[in-house]
């Protein structure tokens, strides 16, 4: 058998695609070899990687109320963790249960569309989830330069460094999950475990000054009624804020996300793993119940205790409200060990954004040919989100106000995708309460996305570039890899793999025909055909070959072989496949390799112009086939000696 050299691998080229032993069990890329199992760790340690997230909004999400909602800041607060404990987290406790390997609710609506209107959707959300995750990690960097910026150790020396520090953080940020993911793990444990600790602090100290000087509440209260009037008027204005403050929902999409990193039971399977969506359960409820406490006891005593107008830009609370109170009621220096908890998990709060982006995207585009093989490989994919993070962090300016519009679009419109995914699921269930249910959270959650749409469209436009970004970079990436062998496999039934034998002794030759009407007529005339085109002898002995166009917008698949005898005299060998071509290909290699002969393949010229028949390749499957065949084979295969012969007439 001929061998085909290959230039040596370098050591850049190995390092970066090394096996995906921390992320969840997958294999990383053609040259990686199968990694064991990942086992999966505790449900509270996950958590912490997704509450560096979730948690450390509360940085700056108490800020962003009082400059939203003013002296409503905490009665708006309420409306969020209403939303979050009746709406958020039901349906992602659902999500959970439905797509128990992290794919969330793009798989769930995935699994709705077909054909290139399903693939474009998926991409949609999928630049969604991208604005979220990575306005995740820029936003959150720079949030966390500003409490190193503005701490009143380092404000003279570091005022005007807070793009060069945010872009370090980022950098940083990036080199630990080109370390490893496992560790990324274990730093966020111990990040969320001393800045919990401490915030609760500040909010005990924060309470009890609020309850020791008691004409605090009463001046709050009565400013409150003289501005709003009665309670209803509170709340109506509270409603109308609310999507304001969508940020302190971030941590549901990404909960989910990190769901193959959570240990399931010693009996889960790949189809049922009840331990993990037990855990991912656990995890979900007690991130929303530690954070709905949170939310409403800091926006109480940061509204009662810091002045309005150190909320607003360049005031000392813009942006960090928990640690001004910090720094006033409980010294300097306990207010800079606070900042340097809070700076350290709102860097890290990208750990998750950014385990987000690996478990998803890997997932889909190299499945939809709309990336090359590297995305399948961590450290790749954390070098582009990095270099991505950079260029948001330049636009921006790593301006955290800025950036909040787009964090929110992202945020909402993944959470209303879910729960309308929900919706359909418990539908197509027959769990009637259920489906109203989940019906009313998603009219909820458009109509705040469509509201914050409208107050902050930037957030769409950044959206739509990632989007575009990733549309435009998929189907170029499809397009080059368009005469690339696809099929992951190839399985003949039995009376296809009787026919390969019997053809092994003599002659190996297939016939491609497009099935039409499928009676005598029709083959008989096919071989004459061939015959008279290629000049062959009539006792020449044929197979034919019919392939059936499935979904074209699938990239890669198996194939499964069905052979028949039809009309008492022709054998036919079935196949559906996305592309006619590649099914053709793979059939003749696979062929050639178990019985090791050589076949040969014969084809008619297809009439038309050779572009457009090469856009009905590209896009539906089919078009010129016999020239599209050869070129697959060629690409699989480099030695001629070897590949399978091609006729056309």
């Amino acid at each position: 058998m001929a061998t085909t050299e290959h230039p040596p691998v370098s050591r850049l080229r190995t390092w970066m695609l090394e096996g995906l032993s921390d992320m969840a069990g997958h294999q990383q890329g053609p040259h990686a070899a199968p990694e064991p199992a990942h086992k999966g760790q505790r449900w509270w340690r996950v958590m912490c990687l997704t509450g560096v997230d979730y948690f450390s909004t509360l940085g700056y999400q108490p800020g962003i109320a009082a400059l939203a909602a003013g002296l409503l800041s905490p009665i708006a607060t309420i409306v969020l963790v209403i939303v979050t404990l009746a709406g958020a987290l039901p349906v992602y406790r659902r999500v959970a249960d439905e797509s128990p390997h992290g794919q969330g609710s793009i798989a769930m609506l995935e699994r709705l569309l077909t054909f290139w209107k399903g693939k474009l959707f998926v991409l949609t959300l999928l630049g969604f989830a991208a604005t979220d995750f990575l306005i995740t990690i820029t936003l959150s960097a720079a949030d966390a330069s500003t409490h190193l910026v503005e701490n009143p150790h380092l404000t003279d020396a570091l005022h005007d460094k807070q793009m060069l520090i945010t872009l370090i953080l980022i950098a940083l940020l990036g080199a630990v999950f080109l370390k490893g993911f496992l560790e990324a793990i274990g730093v966020a444990v111990a990040l969320v475990g001393v800045y919990l600790v401490l915030n609760a602090v500040v909010v005990a100290v924060g309470l009890w000054h609020v309850a020791t000087a008691g004409h605090v509440v009463t001046d709050w209260s009565s400013a409150l009624t003289t501005q709003h009037g009665n309670v209803f008027v509170m709340v109506g204005v509270a409603l109308l804020v609310f999507p304001k403050l969508a940020l302190g929902l971030s941590g549901f999409e990404t909960g989910v996300a990190v769901m193959p990193h959570v240990q399931g039971d010693p009996g889960d399977t790949e189809d049922k793993p009840a331990g993990r969506i037990r855990g991912t359960k656990k995890l979900l409820t007690w991130a929303a119940l530690i954070m709905s406490v949170f939310l409403i006891a800091t926006s109480f005593i940061t509204t009662l205790l810091i002045p309005e107008k150190q909320f607003e830009s360049g005031g000392d609370a813009n942006g960090r409200a928990l640690a001004y109170l910090a720094h006033e009621y409980l010294g300097n220096t306990f207010g800079t060990v606070y900042d340097a908890s809070t700076i350290a998990i709102l860097w890290f709060a990208g750990a998750s954004a950014m385990a987000g982006l690996l478990n998803l995207m890997p997932r889909y585009l190299p499945r939809y040919g709309m990336a090359p093989h590297w995305a399948r490989a961590v450290r790749p994919m954390v070098i582009v989100f990095t270099l991505i993070g950079f260029f948001v962090t330049w636009i921006f300016d790593a301006d955290v106000d800025a950036q909040g519009g787009a964090y929110a679009t992202g945020v909402l419109v993944l959470i209303s995708s879910a729960a309308i995914a929900v919706t359909i699921a418990a539908r197509k269930a027959g769990q009637k309460g259920w489906t109203i249910g989940f019906a009313v959270i998603s009219a909820v959650f458009l109509y705040t996305t469509v509201l914050n749409v409208i107050e902050r469209p930037d957030g769409v436009k950044i959206g739509a570039c990632f989007i575009a970004g990733i549309i435009l970079v998929s189907l170029l990436s499809r397009l080059a890899r368009a005469f690339e062998l696809r099929v992951t496999h190839v399985a003949l039934d039995d009376m296809a793999g009787r026919f390969v034998r019997d053809m092994a002794h003599r002659k190996i030759r297939f016939i491609a025909n497009e099935p039409d009407r499928r009676d005598v007529a029709e083959y008989r005339d096919k071989i004459e055909q061939i015959r008279h085109d290629n000049d062959l002898p009539a006792q020449e002995d044929f197979v034919f070959v019919e392939v059936t166009v499935g979904d074209p917008s699938e990239f890669e698949a198996g194939l499964t072989v069905r052979g028949e005898v039809l009309h008492d005299r022709y054998r036919v060998l079935t196949l559906e496949s996305s592309s006619i071509p590649n099914a053709l290909a793979a059939l003749v290699l696979h062929v050639r390799d178990t019985t090791g002969c050589t076949p040969h393949i014969y084809f008619e010229w297809t009439e038309g112009n050779p572009f457009a028949n090469f856009l009905r390749f590209f896009l539906f499957g089919q078009g010129e086939v016999a020239p599209v065949t050869r070129e697959v084979l060629r690409e699989a295969e480099p030695d001629r000696s070897r590949r399978p012969r091609v006729h056309v007439g």
